[in-house]
């Protein structure tokens, strides 16, 4: 009888502790409903630009401890439907970036408050005062990135491997990168609404001044901001 109650008494012992645990996860560090891109869209291309020092704040951006490109499950799977879409047309998907911690999102903040440090400026805001930043709209507190439905990317000609020309490179600032922007060439707006048509097709928005931005439109996690790294 005494090991019998004394067996009870773990049990109910570990099970309060396991709810105690369970109580205590933090939901912006909860990874549980995220996979990699890759395990769902095998022959997608990733180029993590935040994981290398080629982006406009000129460093590997805090958070990035690897260069995966993570989503929710629900997005990644829209995301493989955009995918075979296109494959099915001569084109592979190209991805920047997709899930952002909200700790890069602070180290932008961070990078946008020191005027001083304009080492990328020639190559990513040659026409914008980098004291404007926050103002003009390109620095924002919050990103839809962190809620892990929003992906930044472009098009592969599948036959070439090169990237399609869309007008602008990736993150920059200035008009030359929204979406309706007239673009100097035909071909390069044409290539635009090819990728647009294709996310919109599947349930993806983008936005008005970033012809790579898409979100989910029924976005699983629409008021959180997700901070665990990627790793």
């Amino acid at each position: 009888m005494r090991k019998i109650l004394f067996t009870l008494l773990s049990v109910l012992m570990l099970s309060a502790c396991c709810r105690k645990a369970e109580q205590t996860i933090d939901p912006i560090y909860d990874r549980s409903d995220f996979v990699e891109v890759t395990e769902v869209i095998p022959d997608v291309i990733l180029e993590i630009r935040y994981y290398s020092t080629y982006n406009f704040v000129g460093k590997r951006i805090d958070g990035y401890e690897r260069p995966l490109a993570l989503m929710t499950r629900q997005a990644a799977d829209s995301l493989k439907a955009v995918s075979d879409e296109l494959k099915a047309n001569g084109y592979r998907l190209k991805i920047w970036d997709s899930y952002r911690p909200q700790r890069a999102v602070n180290h932008f903040i961070r990078w946008a408050e020191d005027v001083q440090d304009t080492a990328m400026k020639a190559v990513f805001y040659p026409m914008v005062d980098k004291s404007l930043l926050f103002e003009q709209g390109y620095i924002y507190a919050r990103s839809s990135h962190s809620r892990g439905s929003t992906v930044d990317l472009t098009l592969i000609d599948a036959a070439t491997g090169k990237e399609l020309d869309m007008g602008s490179p990736f993150d920059w600032f200035g008009i030359e990168s929204h979406p309706d922007f007239r673009c100097t060439l035909y071909r390069q707006s044409e290539n635009r609404l090819i990728l647009h048509d294709a996310m919109a097709r599947h349930g993806f928005v983008g936005i008005d001044s970033e012809w790579w931005h898409f979100t989910l439109a029924n976005e699983p996690y629409p008021d959180t901001y997700f901070d665990f790294p990627i790793e």
